[in-house]
């Protein structure tokens, strides 16, 4: 068999016509994991090999949620099976899909990410590390692997990210959402049963741990942190439907981090540092941008002081209310006797102002401006082609202040709902043939917004690779304009 012809596809067309390189924030490598053991040896020697091994081969306990089945490509898509797995092979196909550049995600990392043992979970994915900057070293022109980061501490955390960048050279990090953990009462009083009493616990507010040495690790190296969710938790445990489980997975994973990120003023404390939340759509980003105005509006200090006090119900209005229009148990007499309880005051000191009423005490938000300024200048997210709401986030007239989100565009290339390789690229353009986004919403999708996610940090992201020049002539034109 001859060399592989690169195929003319619906993508490949439609990149021809662009005056501007498309940048995906978001493939996947299918890693061939009868290697892996190679790197884990250099780890942590031929035990940690046959730990792994073992963990990998052992069979789905029923009772847990039921992660994917057949999740990659095969039969008539055995060639995209094929890609993703050989870098030299991807390098040449790359343009099939329309896409000039990528930065790609691990898939063994999600399982590797949430292993409960300490030594094996960080053992795997510096394994991973090593093998993918050993991988992809010859086609870095083209794409560029993430580093796998273990997230249950901010020690372990920390210490991958010190070694994917100074021993590596990596420059792009996957890392977590949240982190499941035993409960700790069920740790202490029954430790047997920790397995089945996971928590979900964020990484930012109400966290098991301080994760700012990490954030600010990650300003240092000039490093994004980027995540998928990684857990089946809450509402996505069916233990039998694995559909059930995913959808909306990603989007439920990543709200509920980008909201504990920004609660907690994280978005203050480190301005310079950018987020990306991937494959869970801008969607439901565009939902909690919008409802934050609307909580802010009416739950600020000022506005429940003003009109949501208990100490300021005026009962004589109540009184003469009750005696007009209620009846033999809604009575005024029966109410005024309840005065407390129809108050639900809740303060401990009369005449005090209660500090549980303000939630806004980490994040510093004095105008509604600032609520746009401190979401949409830091968080990105990843959109897959075919996902029809990705217009949501270039909505001006519908989002607050005018805003577009920042949403980039994210292939998942390797995974099994990419069952057209040719056409990713052409089918996240049809939202423009459709009207719903503007030839310019459509080049911060695809090139912008990938952009800046990585440069605002690290100019430097995209040296040596065959976007260079576009990305630093447009850094140039930035600059220029202000």
């Amino acid at each position: 068999m001859g060399a592989y012809k690169v195929q003319h596809t619906s993508s490949s067309k439609l990149r021809e016509t662009l005056d501007f390189p498309v940048i995906d924030t978001d493939g996947h490598v299918i890693e061939s994991e009868f290697v892996l053991p190679d790197f884990l040896k250099q780890v942590g020697g031929p035990s940690l090999a046959e730990r792994y091994q073992k963990v990998a081969a052992a069979s789905r306990n029923p009772d847990e949620p039921k992660r994917v089945p057949w999740g990659f490509p095969s039969g008539p898509l055995t060639l995209d099976r094929a890609t993703m797995m050989l870098p030299q092979l991807c390098a040449r196909r790359l343009e099939e899909a329309g896409v000039d550049f990528t930065t790609l995600y691990s898939t063994a990392g999600f399982r590797a990410q949430v292993m409960t043992d300490d030594e094996l979970r960080q053992g795997t994915c510096r394994a991973l590390n090593m093998m993918y900057a050993d991988m992809y070293q010859d086609v870095s022109d083209k794409m560029t692997p993430a580093a796998v980061i273990p997230m249950h501490t901010p020690q372990e955390a920390i210490a991958e990210v010190e070694f994917a960048v100074n021993e590596l050279g990596m420059r792009a990090l996957m890392t977590c959402n949240e982190v499941v953990r035993p409960h700790p009462k069920v740790l202490e009083e029954a430790p047997h049963l920790a397995p089945y009493a996971r928590t979900y616990t964020p990484i930012a507010l109400d966290s098991t741990y301080d994760y700012d040495p990490f954030w600010a690790k990650c300003v240092e190296f000039k490093v994004v942190p980027a995540g998928h969710s990684m857990n089946f938790i809450g509402t996505h445990q069916s233990s039998t439907n694995y559909i059930y489980n995913r959808l909306g997975f990603f989007a439920t994973g990543g709200n509920a981090a980008c909201r504990a990120l920004f609660m907690s003023g994280f978005t203050q404390k480190f301005p310079e540092l950018n987020v990306a939340f991937l494959e869970g759509g801008v969607w439901w980003a565009v939902a909690l941008y919008n409802d934050l105005f609307e909580f802010w509006e009416k739950r600020n200090k000022e506005s429940m002081l003003t009109n949501l006090d208990p100490e300021k119900i005026d009962f004589e209005l109540l009184e003469d209310m009750f005696a007009l229009y209620g009846n033999d148990y809604l009575n005024a007499e029966r109410m005024m006797a309840n005065k407390k309880l129809v108050a639900r005051d809740g303060r401990s000191q009369p005449g005090e102002i209660p500090d549980f009423i303000d939630d806004w005490t980490q994040v510093k938000i004095e105008q509604k401006e600032d609520i746009r300024d401190l979401f949409v200048n830091n968080f990105y997210f990843g959109c897959e082609a075919d996902d029809a709401m990705n217009y949501t986030a270039f909505n001006a007239k519908a989002n607050k202040f005018g805003a577009k989100l920042k949403a980039m565009f994210s292939s998942d290339l390797g995974h099994w709902d990419v069952q057209d390789f040719g056409g990713v690229l052409a089918e996240t353009y049809e939202a423009v043939e459709r009207g719903l986004m503007s030839e310019e919403d459509f080049k911060d999708f695809v090139f912008t917004n990938p952009v800046t996610l990585q440069t605002r940090l690290n100019p430097d992201y995209f040296k040596g690779t065959c976007v260079e020049g576009a990305v630093s002539d447009f850094l140039a034109a930035q600059s220029v304009a202000g």
